[in-house]
């Protein structure tokens, strides 16, 4: 490739500093970074990571929480031809184990707080915080001038969730990074104007790579925030510091629950995004009618595609809220049955993606890859329908369909049923072994107030078929999730099984 022609993450910051040097990119805490001193910042880092002995290539663990600092590792590692390999803040003992051994890291980029979980033996450099961390490094070491990486090296391992297997490092590239952060530009419409808050883990892809990254490339104002606090996220929307946010389903039910929901003026939040997990219909319209002229963007997609692979515009909710919407611009779909051949629209069948954004596969995992990658489209696992308009609707994980009695029965269908009851705050439909039934329709519920099992039953029979609705109903406190926001059925059912 021809030099200075390469299509690179840490490319994208150095052309917005280019063209607004002085605007304000990045707030976290006390600190605040023009795109000329981050840009300059980042160079500085990869100067500190390639002098601490690595070479392009290597692998540069990150476990750490939201910060600055954590963004300009990001991008350091980018610039500096590294591999940025993404661990999950909330990982110990086995599971933080395999995913820094798996993916080979030589070094790990880490907060003081978090150091110590990881195994014995690991190199570590802090992120912030201590003397000789990357940060504090930052001022007496020269910016990294070298060759830069090309697009079609590998820029960050980005671990899968989990939900049912050991996660998988998707190999991503800078060009295929680059791809999809111009298609999340245009399905989002993110614009140099918007005022966006960052609340999600930075270690997970849909916050970094379809919200921050982009806003990055068109030149936003960011604020970065340690986590999703209710107070801090009203708080700088009515101070007019804050009109757009990204969350899970999760987040969104949370906020729209708080008593102060109603009362605080948060007419200044122009554009909601969800996504992550499934939106219950029920908390969508709730949201809507509270605040009427905030634009909703549903995004979908998973990590292998970068992550994002569907959106539903605001103007296209109306009529089709349970729609996941059109494939994004780089995004080929289809939904084909068990032999990789298209089904009529209105069937049910997986999605599968063709695009650029995709990753080159699993990292040392050949057997995975050859499972995932056929006839040249990529297995999403995703059971989905399409409409005679180009829209898809995921019907659910194709392992998360339940058999009962013989008839396949989608456990978000029930879900959505559930939620439409006023003490259901919070509910997972699993199939449990059953003598009679194979797989007996079983839902796991939060509640938020009164409700027994059989007025729950009764519920959501007044709504589905009675082969769909529920024969058991089991109440826990909490459902477990990962870090971003999926419900994991398979502990669910681990659980409940016997």
């Amino acid at each position: 490739m021809t030099p200075g022609h390469a299509s690179t993450v840490d490319g994208l910051l150095r052309r917005s500093a280019r063209r607004t040097p002085a605007r304000v990119a990045v707030e976290y805490g006390d600190r605040t970074w023009t795109y000329d001193a981050l840009d300059t910042a980042v160079s500085r880092a990869a100067g500190v990571l390639l002098g601490a002995g690595l070479s392009p290539g290597d692998r540069v663990g990150a476990y750490g929480h939201n910060s600055d600092a954590y963004l300009i590792g990001f991008l350091a590692c980018a610039r500096a031809g590294l591999v940025h390999v993404p661990v999950n803040q909330n990982l110990t003992g086995d599971d933080l184990a395999y995913l820094v051994g798996q993916s080979g890291s030589s070094l790990v980029l880490t907060d003081p707080d978090l150091a110590g979980r990881l195994p014995d033996g690991v190199r570590t450099l802090p992120l912030r915080d201590a003397e000789g961390s990357l940060l504090d490094l930052l001022e007496r070491t020269p910016s990294h001038d070298g060759p830069g990486p090309r697009s079609e090296d590998l820029v960050q391992l980005l671990y899968t969730s989990g939900t049912t297997a050991r996660p998988k490092g998707a190999m991503m590239t800078h060009r295929a990074l680059v791809h999809e952060y111009l298609s999340a530009i245009t399905a989002l419409d993110l614009q140099a104007g918007d005022l966006p808050v960052h609340a999600l883990p930075l270690y997970h892809s849909a916050q970094m790579h379809v919200f921050l990254l982009p806003y990055l490339a068109v030149g936003a104002t960011n604020v970065i925030l340690d986590a999703p606090d209710g107070d801090r996220i009203f708080d700088l929307i009515e101070a007019g510091r804050a009109d757009s946010l990204f969350a899970p389903p999760t987040v969104w039910i949370a906020l729209s629950h708080r008593p102060d929901f109603a009362t605080r003026d948060l007419s200044g939040l122009r554009k909601a995004y969800y996504g992550a997990s499934i939106m219950p219909v029920p908390v969508l319209e709730r949201l809507t009618q509270r605040l009427p002229d905030l634009a909703v963007y549903n995004c979908f997609g998973q990590s292998e595609i970068g992550p994002l692979a569907t959106v539903l515009a605001p103007d296209e909710h109306k009529g089709r809220m349970e729609s996941c919407g059109r494939p994004v611009l780089f995004v080929d779909a289809r939904v084909v049955d068990e032999d990789g051949e298209d089904v009529p629209d209105g069937t049910p069948g997986e999605i599968v993606y063709r695009s650029p954004q995709l990753c080159e596969g699993y990292w040392g995992k050949p057997e995975e890859t050859a499972e995932a990658f056929r006839d040249g489209w990529f297995r999403s696992g995703d059971l989905a329908v399409r409409d005679a308009h180009g829209y898809f609707t995921i019907v659910d994980r194709v392992k998360d369909v339940i058999n009962s009695g013989g008839v396949l029965v989608a456990s978000r269908q029930v879900e959505d049923a559930l939620y439409t009851h006023g003490a259901v705050a919070e509910a997972a439909v699993i199939g449990l072994p059953d003598d009679r039934w194979v797989e007996a329709v079983t839902a796991v519920v939060v509640t938020r107030g009164e409700a027994t099992e059989e007025e729950l039953i009764a519920h959501a029979r007044e709504r589905l078929s009675s082969f769909k609705a529920p024969k058991r109903v089991l109440f826990v406190d909490e459902l477990p999730r990962n870090a971003s926001g999926k419900i994991l059925k398979r502990e669910l059912r681990d659980r409940f099984t016997g």
